[in-house]
């Protein structure tokens, strides 16, 4: 009985570190250059009629590197824009760890991207202050660096506000945000900004940053997943919605594992008022 225990248990162990070898390399070799589209539904408390079902192109987490390659960046550039949102925003985090030999030709890979709104950035934790949205701004991207824009669609006001990674604090987040007279749709790099969104009453945040955790374990989900109030997907607090993308590349491990990457198409729709 011992020995079949043993053996048991032997086998198990076997099985688990075969799957999980086989998981990885799957996930080295393939998923993580698998992105799709993803569509989702974020409710606005206060949109305007008019503003209802304007669909909003996110990309973020880009990391293009030696293992993040041009091919993948362009492939995602193709997929939003044969969508053909109203707006684009890009999420940061377009290198890793600043890396300068690739911040001027992500920038080139990303100027393709136009709608009919226009095209956004902000920085993630992984961009630097000058040289980064220099090359996106050369490539015509507007760059919210703790910034607010005000926008006209269908005869109606859209504020989009944008912070850097590192502007944490509420009272700078405030900031940003104060005097806005119109609907904003808050773009942070972070998803912990939604805290800050939620105390300011701003309807929406726009975020990355997570990759969706980049390994996702059946049975125990994303490692990342303590760490933020969302990794993934759809959550809202208070009167607040946000909307997390997994993104486009990796960093630290070149993997990806039950989250694939993503171009993000989010459809903007009135939140019922009860």
């Amino acid at each position: 009985m011992l020995l079949s225990r043993r053996a048991a248990i032997k086998g198990l162990l076997a099985t688990s570190v075969g799957a999980l070898t086989g998981a990885t390399a799957y996930g080295a070799a393939y998923e993580r250059h698998r992105i799709g589209v993803t569509e989702a539904r974020l409710p606005v408390s206060g949109l305007s009629p008019a503003l209802d079902g304007l669909r909003i192109g996110l990309l973020t987490d880009i990391h293009h590197s030696l293992y993040v390659p041009a091919e993948d960046v362009a492939r995602a550039v193709q997929l939003a824009l044969a969508e053909r949102p109203d707006l684009l925003v890009l999420g940061g985090d377009y290198v890793t760890f600043g890396d300068r030999a690739f911040v001027g030709p992500v920038a080139e890979l990303l100027a393709p991207l136009h709608a009919p709104h226009g095209v956004f950035a902000i920085l993630g934790n992984h961009d630097d202050d000058r040289d980064m949205p220099a090359a996106l701004t050369a490539q015509h991207i507007q760059v919210l660096k703790d910034a607010r824009t005000r926008l006209e669609i269908r005869g109606e006001p859209l504020e989009l506000a944008g912070v850097r990674f590192w502007t944490r604090r509420p009272a700078d987040v405030a900031r940003v945000l104060q005097k806005a007279r119109d609907t904003v749709i808050l773009l942070a790099h972070d998803p912990r900004r939604l805290t800050e969104a939620a105390a300011l009453n701003v309807p929406a945040v726009l975020s990355g940053h997570t990759h969706g955790g980049q390994v996702v374990l059946p049975g125990l989900g994303a490692v990342a997943r303590r760490r933020f109030p969302v990794v993934a997907g759809l959550a809202e607090r208070e009167n607040t919605s946000i909307f997390v993308s997994r993104g486009i590349g990796t960093v630290y491990v070149p993997v990806r594992i039950n989250c694939p990457p993503e171009v993000a198409i989010v459809t903007l729709t009135r939140r019922s008022e009860i």
